[in-house]
């Protein structure tokens, strides 16, 4: 069975309910293209103050806060569309980048006051998550809503097949998405 902690993950916090916030999650698809029309269509319908997109990063040992997305798809594999878009805007005419609307780190911080391993990342890749990322942004401008991208990386079940790969237990990554929730809540966001 394929496993994305990323899913899991927020799927684990849906319904989740603080003080003056409340959290909604869907599962976007690993498609270029199909994946940004499903989240523009999310931002439309669902109006939010704060969007996080969260993606499964395997290899990387932290949580990774994203600073910048970057306006272009390249892809070394496959997307689950069987698309692998090489050097192509994914917005043409587009920003070169857009930088996270979030406070950044702050949620690092909070992240390693509750013991966990996380980082500020300065790139998001050119895969589906960095064109989910940018899509994002592209999506809110001009609406008010602070928002950005967290990756995650692989659950100790995936890194098993991968010797030397770093990997987070579940629980770890959920806590580190709450703590991230609430590093924006006490930033006034």
């Amino acid at each position: 069975a394929v496993i994305n902690p990323a899913w899991e993950a927020v799927r684990a916090l849906d319904g989740w309910c603080g003080d003056g916030f409340a959290v909604v999650a869907m599962q976007l698809p690993c498609v270029f293209g199909q994946a940004n029309e499903v989240l523009a269509e999310a931002i439309e319908r669902l109006r939010p103050d704060v969007a996080i997109a969260v993606g499964q990063a395997g290899g990387r040992a932290e949580i990774s806060v994203e600073r910048v997305a970057i306006n272009i798809d390249d892809a070394s594999i496959l997307d689950n569309g069987r698309q692998q878009p090489v050097d192509v805007p994914i917005v043409e005419g587009g920003p070169a980048a857009f930088f996270a609307t979030l406070p950044i780190k702050a949620i690092v911080r909070e992240m390693r006051a509750r013991g966990l391993v996380a980082g500020v990342s300065q790139t998001a890749g050119t895969f589906v998550c960095n064109h989910v990322f940018y899509g994002l942004m592209h999506a809110v401008q001009g609406r008010g809503v602070r928002a950005g991208f967290i990756h995650v990386p692989y659950l100790p079940e995936q890194a098993i097949g991968f010797p030397g790969v770093p990997s987070m237990e579940l629980d770890s990554i959920i806590d580190g998405l709450r703590g991230a929730t609430g590093a924006i809540a006490a930033a006034g966001f």
